[in-house]
């Protein structure tokens, strides 16, 4: 099949769309896909895209510290701005950058493609440079929610149009061990919030300076962007053809460029400059990859991941563990299970590690559910939660923490990359708010074994969802990918 697509390179433009059906198809023309790319170039250096991946990952580290700065100076925050007791106010301010996020993230497809993955990244820290002053500064809750809301807006453009840089400017044997960059920016981030905040209940108003701290990566982050490469296939997109291939020089090597530029001719279908519309993704033959997208999405959150992270303290203290040092364990399992999916990324391939990933999460829950039931003994049950919540974050760093993102990445043609991206991940902030509204109240209803059994169901839903739809991406090119993905007559 790969042979007869690279004989008739205009193929994209002649064939009528019908559904992404043959999915399948870059799994099973693996052998040859990986023959050709071996014959047609070598793996260029991963020196020279690397500094442009780092410095688009500052984005996941504003995401992953702007999430936890709140966690432990909150009651600190609620005594000085006068809403102390107040459980809605704090929990406003914990959520708003939630309704932020989503509106962010809806927006992200449209301004990556308007004007741009630099430029994107310089507007993602705007507004939370603006916001995280705000809350710096201000004396009354109004101030704090309006501060988070404009953080928000910048969190939810942020990780979208990261995954879709890293994804564009890193070559095509390493991507996976770049994407994973990501989490483990997220997951410093996190740590970064938590050691920042220490001193809040000692010092204070040391929560202001929680605040301004962030400013710093996030000033750093649109100042460097203007040293960075361009996306050279958004480039290509616009028809700045010369510009592309000086950028793919760049990031790959001038041996690589001009075949890295032969490779995106030859799908350009010569209607990327038309505008895709909402109706397109969810009805057209897109469809069923933006389908595969947001299933993914909403499976990783439907996995009880934040519910974990928002709520792990209280297990953790039933323990007669220090809320401080659970966080700690938390931020280390997150982080260790991270480092070791970058390590495995480009050698396992994405759907073993999401495939495995789930399925040792709802081992997890199994464990935390069993903790919960009155068949163990009380020393024994807080162990048992306590090590299964521990082994629940540990696995999801594995897969569905990195691979979400980057995957969707690899498989959107780039036509519909930026927006369906938006799209899927929209989906993803709808049900992490939903799950964080509701999680105590079903707690409180349900019961912790019941409610975790249902996440537990939850991540094997996703083991089944994932071995039956999801393709392997694993050292293709995204020009290989999208031409084996293209409907067949």
């Amino acid at each position: 099949m790969w042979g007869h697509y690279r004989e008739n390179s205009s193929m994209y433009k002649r064939t009528p769309s019908r559904d992404y059906s043959n999915l399948e198809d870059v799994e099973d023309n693996s052998d040859l896909l990986d023959n050709c790319m071996d014959k047609e170039t070598s793996s260029p250096s991963w020196k020279l895209s690397l500094p442009h991946v780092l410095v688009a990952t500052i984005s996941s580290f504003l995401f992953g510290y702007h999430l936890g700065v709140v966690n432990e100076p909150l009651e600190s925050i609620s005594m000085d701005l006068g809403f102390s007791g107040n459980t809605l106010a704090e929990g406003l301010v914990v959520s708003i950058c939630l309704g932020g996020a989503l509106v962010g993230c809806l927006l992200s497809g449209w301004i990556a493609d308007g004007v741009g993955r630099r430029r994107a990244f310089q507007l993602s820290a705007l507004p939370i440079i603006i916001g995280a002053s705000m809350s710096a500064a201000t004396n009354n809750l109004f101030g704090m929610l309006v501060g988070r809301l404009f953080v928000g807006t910048g969190l939810g453009l942020g990780p979208p149009v990261a995954a879709l840089y890293v994804t564009e400017v890193s070559p095509a044997f390493v991507r996976g061990t770049y994407g994973a960059f990501i989490q483990i920016a997220t997951c410093f981030g996190l740590l970064g919030a938590l050691f920042i905040g220490i001193p809040v209940k000692e010092i204070s108003g040391w929560w202001r300076v929680c605040f301004w701290v962030s400013n710093i990566p996030a000033a750093l982050l649109a100042l460097a962007m203007f040293f960075c490469a361009e996306s050279p296939h958004w480039l290509f997109k616009q028809g700045r053809i010369t510009e592309a291939e000086a950028e793919f020089e760049r990031l790959l090597g001038v041996s690589e460029a001009k075949f890295a530029i032969s490779q995106l001719s030859k799908v350009d279908r010569g209607d990327d400059t038309d505008s895709v519309k909402l109706s397109e993704l969810l009805r057209g033959h897109h469809s069923k990859v933006v389908f595969i997208g947001s299933t993914l999405f909403a499976l990783q959150q439907l996995s009880g991941i934040n519910a974990v992270f928002y709520f792990s303290s209280t297990v953790f203290k039933r323990a007669g563990v220090p809320s401080d040092f659970a966080n700690v364990c938390i931020g280390m399992a997150n982080l260790t299970g991270s480092i070791i999916s970058m390590v495995l990324m480009d050698k396992l391939g994405r759907k073993v590690l999401l495939f495995w990933s789930f399925f040792g999460m709802a081992i997890s829950m199994i464990l935390q559910a069993t903790g919960a039931s009155s068949l163990v003994p009380n020393l024994g049950a807080l162990y048992v939660s306590v090590g299964g919540m521990l082994l629940f974050v540990f696995t999801f760093a594995l897969g569905a923490g990195p691979v979400p993102g980057l995957l969707l990445t690899e498989i959107f043609p780039g036509r519909i990359r930026a927006k369906a991206m938006a799209f899927c991940m929209s989906v993803h902030w709808v049900i992490n708010f939903f799950v964080g509204l509701l999680f105590l109240r079903l707690l409180e209803k349900l019961g912790p074994q019941l409610l975790y059994s249902m996440f537990a169901t939850f991540c094997m839903t996703a083991v089944i969802f994932v071995k039956r739809n999801v393709v392997e991406t694993k050292g293709k090119s995204l020009q290989e990918i999208e031409i084996a993905l293209l409907p067949q007559e």
